[in-house]
């Protein structure tokens, strides 16, 4: 009874916290007397969100983001985890890249931001890029970490069978990193809406960066609010599907080890 019922409590904590805050986001800035410059109201906010939607094609600026989140994502995500392997299979190409791959990791990321602007110019490239270059550091150290970690036994006791080294990489190495791959994957897939903000921040003329910058312009902060509110669904909706695509693999994955079995 008590391990059925716990989830519906914890669901209905949490609503309630859910509740009490949006409540005294509605009435709280009007109790202390806060203007609302500063802090408007729960019902303000939700008038700038219908105005926005149709007259400033929030919906559209939106898309543009979510694409290059997406894009950014896949790119940054695939070039982690290929030079992560890379990494891990050779430690001769680990000696070498170490020393350029730990130089651009210390480099704040956001300070490339002007110089892809300056480059690309204001288009989708520059922002696609910063995505990448944030994305890609979670996924390569995960991937590369969870090599190191590897047990050395699995992989002599697939070379007793005289597996290749290509082989003991698909049977052993890959299958059993997965785990910490998708571990770097859902850190990445919310770092990639930040990297995307904050190109458009820098050099955006359209997307929802481009839609904080003009409305922080205008000093509107309810449409601020509004423009933060769908950065963060992006966000969620993109941890999210990460997280779903770590089940349905892993789950496929640990079935067919027990096939194979």
């Amino acid at each position: 009874m008590s391990d059925s019922s716990s989830p519906l409590v914890t669901a209905a904590w949490s609503f309630a916290v859910l509740v009490a805050f949006l409540l005294l986001w509605q009435f709280g800035p009007g109790w202390i007397g806060m203007p609302e410059f500063v802090l408007p109201p729960l019902s303000r906010v939700a008038q700038e969100a219908v105005r926005i939607w149709q007259t400033e094609r929030l919906l559209w600026h939106a898309g543009i983001t979510s694409l290059e989140v997406v894009v950014g994502f896949v790119l940054g995500s695939a070039m982690g985890a290929l030079i992560g392997y890379a990494l891990g299979v050779s430690p001769r190409i680990e000696a070498i890249l170490s020393p350029y791959l730990l130089a651009l990791q210390i480099a704040p990321k956001v300070a490339f931001a002007p110089l892809f602007v300056m480059w690309l110019g204001y288009t989708v490239y520059p922002k696609i890029l910063v995505a990448i270059l944030i994305v890609f550091f979670p996924v390569l150290i995960n991937v590369l970490s969870a090599m190191r970690a590897m047990d050395s036994d699995m992989i002599n006791l697939a070379r007793s069978f005289s597996a290749t080294r290509l082989q003991v990489f698909r049977m052993v190495e890959y299958p059993t990193t997965l785990p910490a791959l998708f571990s770097g994957l859902r850190i990445a897939s919310t770092l990639a809406v930040i990297g995307v903000v904050v190109g458009e921040l820098v050099g955006g003329n359209m997307g929802l960066g481009y839609m904080l910058v003009f409305f922080e312009g205008q000093g509107n902060t309810a449409a601020v609010f509004v423009v933060i509110a769908a950065l963060t669904v992006i966000g969620i909706i993109a941890y999210y599907a990460v997280v779903l695509a770590e089940r349905r693999v892993l789950h496929y994955l640990s079935s067919a080890q027990r096939h194979m079995s």
